[in-house]
């Protein structure tokens, strides 16, 4: 990832609370060329990301078919999820998007926009938002 991605998301990861840290973990993407099949790079990628999932843990897959959420029912989520004392999975799926498997252990399905964003740009996007769900539950002046 360029700079400007691990640096903007960094800086929101640090802002968050002890008990709401993140663990970022990045798997590599499949080999790709232009004779990839691209179910056999989905399915090694969903592979590899069942691999790492917590079987306890709640799973949110980014997904175009996904709901859109708003940063208010961000907010409300978050305030649940602290209150259940549940960990989250948030699953971003490659440039070709997510196993079925990984789709269907997912609990919810979110759209952040309904245009494509990269990859990098997903990552910042959605730290900010979380660290904008905080503040919006402790009334802090960052949301305005």
């Amino acid at each position: 990832m360029p700079n400007w991605v691990q640096e903007g998301y960094e800086e929101y990861a640090k802002r968050l609370p002890r008990e709401l840290k993140p663990s970022l973990i990045t798997l590599p993407l499949a080999n790709r060329s232009k004779n990839t099949n691209t179910a056999k790079v989905i399915t090694q990628e969903g592979d590899a990301m069942l691999k790492q999932m917590q079987p306890q843990s709640r799973v949110i897959a980014l997904d175009v078919l996904g709901k859109g959420i708003s940063t208010e029912q961000l907010s409300k989520k978050l305030a649940s999820w602290q209150l259940d004392g549940q960990n989250i999975e948030i699953l971003v799926g490659g440039p070709d998007g997510l196993d079925k498997r990984c789709l269907d252990r997912a609990h919810e399905k979110w759209s952040l926009s309904a245009m494509t964003l990269p990859h990098p740009l997903v990552r910042v996007v959605l730290i900010e938002q979380l660290y904008r769900a905080w503040t919006l539950l402790n009334n802090h002046p960052y949301h305005k």
